[in-house]
């Protein structure tokens, strides 16, 4: 990971030594002061009141965020991250995000990585699936298609970056919807594409794999799991280099997205419509939910703002710019920010981490915001951007 400043001036988080937090008002506050697990459900609950979500509903997804994270939750954030995870910058094993359509409020999600500090990618992998366990018991729901897959994804000799990580979409009344997310670099990244189409196959959509575009790196295969209209199984691509033209090219859906309008998302989320090679790549994401066509029925491209800016001020306004363009009111972004760090946007990169805009067949267009919870670090701010080694997201 590119190297980023540590000084205790750049943290806004407890620490150990901090007073307790004072509770949300009608429920309890669990986590230890000046742990990771104080810090994220904090902010997950002031998140929650900016998405409109009731003060119990954010004291309950802080607990479920707190029990998934296992152990590290109490692990004091005066120590470093118990191990690596490539799920954000400075190693925490979080990330927020809010995904907005017009005339509705936005739709807050948490990612994290349950696993994270079981020591190996096989232990995290299998706590992963553990906690996934967990919550399909707590909420109802099958893990069927997960189970399915476990010896592609979860071998006992696992490589890459990640085993397990696992997405909750947070809805009123305490249950969210469930996504997760697999390496296809599990049994070697030679093996990735060969993995993913497996993986197709056992699922149903054979025809699916070649319908995707060509890419540097097979990223992730997601699913949807539990409580959802028309459940997804997406395929996340990286692709090195990325123009705008080029982003216009890369949807399969059909009807989809014009090229116009991917083009004008590119050179908003990034101040330019040529390639870059010193950043982290573009992303592409096709979620398939019919097996007739073989086609994707939505496509999401993700910009990684924060290395197409040289701070936050910078990559607020790119989101500001692209909400504003699909009509949609950026209070709620406005006031999430500061919900999870009381520092200037000034003074940092990385805040505002990612940039998607998703199409699915049936619905608008949907702009997504991706928030960095900044645990541990703050990206210093800069005029020219280091080279990034490829992440997953």
């Amino acid at each position: 990971m590119d190297q980023i400043s540590t000084d205790a001036a750049s943290r806004s988080h407890p620490t150990a030594s901090d007073p307790p937090i004072p509770a949300p008002p009608g429920g309890y506050l669990l986590e230890r002061p000046g742990t990771l697990g104080a810090l994220t459900a904090g902010q997950l609950r002031r998140l929650c009141a900016v998405a409109g979500l009731a003060p119990a509903d954010g004291d309950s997804y802080g607990r479920t965020l707190v029990d998934a994270l296992g152990p590290v939750a109490d692990r004091p954030l005066d120590l470093p991250p118990v191990t690596p995870t490539f799920l954000s910058d400075d190693h925490t094993p979080v990330e927020y995000s809010l995904s907005f359509t017009p005339g509705t409020a936005p739709t807050l999600r948490v990612l994290l990585e349950p696993g994270c500090g079981a020591g190996s990618l096989a232990r995290s992998g299998r706590a992963g699936l553990a906690a996934v366990r967990e919550m399909a018991r707590r909420w109802n729901f099958s893990t069927a298609p997960l189970d399915r897959l476990q010896d592609l994804f979860l071998p006992s000799s696992a490589e890459g970056p990640l085993a397990l990580w696992c997405a909750l979409e947070l809805r009123p009344g305490g249950v969210p919807k469930v996504k997760v997310y697999l390496n296809p670099a599990a049994r070697g990244a030679d093996r990735a594409g060969e993995t993913v189409r497996e993986a197709l196959r056992r699922l149903g959509h054979e025809r699916a794999f070649g319908a995707l575009p060509e890419a540097d790196r097979h990223l992730f295969l997601a699913l949807d799991l539990g409580d959802w209209e028309e459940p997804r199984l997406k395929i996340y691509l990286a692709h090195r280099g990325l123009s705008a033209a080029g982003a216009a090219g890369l949807s399969r859906m059909d009807p989809g997205p014009g090229p116009a309008e991917i083009r004008t998302f590119f050179e908003l989320a990034t101040g330019t419509d040529g390639a870059r090679h010193d950043v982290r790549p573009g992303q592409s994401c096709h979620a398939f939910t019919e097996t007739a066509t073989g086609l994707p029925s939505g496509f999401t491209l993700y910009i990684p703002v924060r290395d197409h800016a040289r701070d936050d001020a910078e990559a607020c306004r790119r989101a500001v710019a692209v909400l504003e363009r699909y009509g949609i009111d950026p209070a709620p972004l406005l006031n999430a920010l500061p919900a999870v760090t009381d520092r200037r946007l000034e003074d940092g990169v990385g805040l505002v981490a990612y940039l998607g805009l998703a199409h699915q067949h049936g619905h608008p267009p949907r702009v997504t915001v991706y928030v960095s919870a900044e645990a541990y670090a703050v990206r210093p701010p800069s005029t020219a951007q280091p080279a990034l080694p490829e992440p997953v997201r």
